[in-house]
């Protein structure tokens, strides 16, 4: 089985933290947000993953060997394939197109998520959805008696369904969605100017393909700091038995579980937790810091800190904030 990640987005709402870092590579609870989703989908998978394909912009070198390692670290290869202008979803899943081959899960990189179930990877296509208050915003599908995918509805305006598609989709033969990917864009058919997936599934279902809802416990979005925030806070909860480095310093400070903290990180006088991660080599000091994502090697100095993302190479000195500061800024 293989795995597509089409991860080449700007992560515009992410902004300050995706100037210097993509979106995917952001630490949540101590790993890049990409490794935990691949993690997941391995986790609730069938067969052995034997290749994770990222589908990326021009990140750098660096980037492209974290990510590489990432995949091996789970026993699979690590593909890099790049998308060069934001054509659509179905666009972006050709760009890996040597990797649409036998059993393919896609997922889409700004999407975690909590299940307990295994892929049934037997079924001809799974769509992973969430049961939402305000369908509005989502891509839904209706599902008949039998449990069988019968509409697609993009973003429907009157009730239509509850079961927001999430991003996560499986197809037991990457061949045939290759053909209907290159179908569409051959023929230069597109929604909203962009080549869509949704199009592919509908003409996959209009032939006779079987897609079965694959339904999750909870589905965390990481679209903008707020959400990226909590997202932090519900993976720290999650994983809170599982343990972590004690390679650090704490000076009469104070920790509240969960948290992560990272190697050589600094604790001294200060009070951290609940729901707080910090990244390697960071030091807080003086502070109160609860609910935040602290990235490596920052410094945050006689704070009162909640509800904030702080990135690499970051220092802040202050009062009581709410607060989003980017790799290599300074505010005393």
């Amino acid at each position: 089985m293989k795995i597509i990640i089409p991860m080449a987005g700007m992560g515009k709402r992410m902004r300050p933290h995706t100037l210097t870092t993509p979106k995917p590579l952001i630490p949540i609870a101590g790993k890049p947000m990409v490794q935990r989703i691949v993690e997941d989908i391995i986790k609730v998978c069938d067969e052995k993953v034997d290749e994770i394909a990222f589908v990326i912009g021009r990140f750098g070198k660096e980037a492209e060997d974290n990510l590489v390692k990432v995949a091996e670290s789970l026993g699979a290869k690590g593909s890099i394939f790049y998308q060069d202008e934001p054509l659509g979803t179905a666009h972006a899943i050709m760009c890996a197109e040597d990797a649409l081959t036998g059993k393919v899960v896609v997922a889409f990189a700004d999407t975690l998520f909590k299940a307990d179930f295994k892929l049934d990877s037997s079924k001809e296509g799974i769509i992973w959805v969430q049961k939402v208050d305000d369908p509005k915003p989502f891509g839904v599908v209706k599902i008949d008696a039998d449990n069988i995918i019968t509409d697609f509805v993009e973003k429907p305006q009157t009730f239509v369904s509850d079961l927001a598609i999430i991003g996560i989709y499986y197809f037991n033969d990457g061949e045939y969605l290759k053909r209907e990917l290159k179908y569409l864009l051959d023929n230069n058919i597109k929604e909203k100017g962009e080549y869509q997936l949704t199009n592919a599934l509908e003409n996959m279902k209009a032939k006779g393909v079987k897609f079965h809802p694959g339904k999750v416990t909870e589905w965390l979005d990481c679209g903008n700091k707020d959400a990226t925030v909590y997202t932090n806070q519900r993976i720290l909860e999650f994983n809170k038995d599982t343990g972590r480095t004690t390679k650090f310093i704490n000076d009469n400070s104070v920790i509240i579980e969960p948290c992560f903290i990272g190697e050589n990180v600094q604790l001294i006088n200060a009070k951290v937790g609940p729901y707080v991660s910090v990244g390697a080599g960071s030091i807080i000091e003086n502070s109160v810091v609860k609910n935040s994502i602290i990235q490596n090697n920052s410094k945050v100095i006689n704070a009162d800190l909640s509800n904030s993302m702080i990135g690499n190479n970051a220092e802040y000195t202050g009062k009581s904030s709410d607060l989003s500061l980017s790799d290599y800024s300074v505010i005393r």
